[in-house]
This record gives C-alpha cells, sequence and structure tokens, in this order.
C-alpha cells in the first residue's frame, strides 16, 4: 500500500471518521506522494482518533490556530480549516457525508451529484471567508477530477484495498480516476483517443473498464496507477502490459 494517501483510512474503523480522513487525503493528493502524506498526517494529527467528533467540539478561530504555518503547494491553513468546518457541518445535517451524497445520487446524475456536492462544500466555505484551496474540484469545469473520483472510490467500493463504508452507493456509478498514468493506459487499451486528460477522457476510460466490469468498473484503478505511483513505469512489467 504505502505510498499512497489511502493508507490514512485505515486508522478509522468508524465511517463518520473515515469520509472526513478521506477528504483531507484526496484533497491533498496532489504534488509529490511523500509531501502529500507529510501533509496529511499533519492535518489528521491534530483532528485525533475520531476527527468527527473532534470537529463537532471545536470552531474555525480554534482550528485556525491550530493550523497556522500549514501549506501545501496552493492551499494554506486558512483553507484547511474552513474545509474542516464545512464538511463537519454538512456532516452534522445528514448524518454521514454519504446519506447526503447518496440523496443526490438518487435524483440526479452521479456526475451532477458529485459537483452539486462539491458545490455545497465550496459555497460553505465562501461563507466563511475562504476560497477552496484547490481542496474539491468541481467537475462542472469539465477537468477530471482526478481526487474526487479517487475519495469515491476509497468510500464505495470495499475490497482487500479500498474500505468503504458509503454501500448505500452503487459501486457501478464510479468514474476511473485518471492521471498521467492512467491516461497512458486507457490510450493504450483503445479506450480513449484523446490527448488531454479531461472529464470527458475519464469517462471514455471508464465506458471502457465498465465494458469489463459493469458493477466495478473502477476495480482496476489500483493495480494499474501503482507503477507510477513506486515510479516503476520503466519496469519490464510496465513495459510489457503497455506491449
Amino acid at each position: 500500500m504505502h505510498p499512497d494517501p489511502l493508507e490514512f483510512l485505515y486508522n478509522f474503523p468508524e465511517v463518520e471518521d473515515r469520509e472526513i480522513a478521506g477528504l483531507v487525503a484526496s484533497g491533498l493528493a496532489y504534488g509529490r506522494v511523500s509531501v502529500i502524506l507529510k501533509n496529511t498526517s499533519r492535518v489528521l494529527n491534530k483532528l485525533g482518533s475520531s476527527p468527527s467528533s473532534f470537529l463537532q467540539n471545536t470552531d474555525l478561530n480554534m482550528l485556525q490556530k491550530e493550523l497556522t504555518g500549514f501549506k501545501h503547494r496552493f492551499t494554506g491553513g486558512r483553507e484547511m480549516a474552513a474545509f474542516l468546518v464545512s464538511i463537519s457541518s454538512l456532516q452534522k445535517e445528514n448524518g454521514l457525508l454519504g446519506n447526503y451524497m447518496a440523496g443526490l445520487v438518487n435524483v440526479m446524475p452521479y456526475i451532477q451529484a458529485l459537483d452539486v456536492f462539491a458545490g455545497e462544500v465550496v459555497f460553505r466555505m465562501e461563507k466563511l471567508g475562504s476560497s477552496s484551496g484547490h481542496l474539491l474540484p468541481r467537475p462542472s469545469r469539465g477537468s477530471a477530477c482526478k481526487r474526487l473520483h479517487l475519495f469515491m472510490r476509497w468510500m464505495v467500493r470495499q475490497d482487500e484495498v479500498d474500505p468503504g463504508g458509503w454501500s448505500m452507493i452503487p459501486a457501478s456509478e464510479l468514474v476511473v480516476p485518471v492521471d498521467v498514468h492512467m491516461h497512458r493506459m486507457g490510450k493504450h487499451l483503445g479506450f480513449t483517443k484523446r490527448k488531454v486528460a479531461d472529464a470527458r477522457t475519464a469517462q471514455e476510460i471508464t465506458g471502457g473498464f465498465r465494458k469489463l466490469c459493469p458493477n466495478d468498473p473502477v476495480k482496476y484503478d489500483f493495480a494499474l496507477t501503482r507503477f507510477g505511483i513506486q515510479q516503476l513505469t520503466d519496469s519490464e512489467l510496465f513495459k510489457e502490459l503497455l506491449g
């Protein structure tokens, strides 16, 4: 598993804690892996063994003080504090963030539901006087939204890799988190010819995997992207996969 931001989720057996840890880990999952792990650990250590309980008993000012000096590329301590307060308030209103997401998925297309979810969090952050700090991308802007789809994979799927917790959302709805390595693999497999890894590319690659496994098209993601995460793209096995 190491190094992968997903490893942090294994520390939280309760779903309400895991979904918050997952949003932190996925939100910071851009840049060098070593820095991602370092900064994710720094935030989660502040939240303790139960991030949900901690956040229900703190406020924005306290969090801003706790995160003074925090910086992860485009995300500073003020943005992270506002992000945590926003997802905590949404969780409190719905019991679980997964309940809120499931309610959206039941009444609108999956991608639209993701956009509404992200938009609601960003709206709450803006009410607190903060931008999103690149923590939660919105599908409506046309990007591949790799980090958001990665979070959904972690929370919806449940097997030896993904811990799950959101059984109220079917895995068949998931979209492949597309990075440079998955984009390359998708082109090699003939799932896409697009040169840019955007939302349309992610849908095309997902469509290819969905033909192989309609009920769980994202199950291939972890195995195929390990080559990039572990810097094994020059390995003989990876070259063999790419033909």
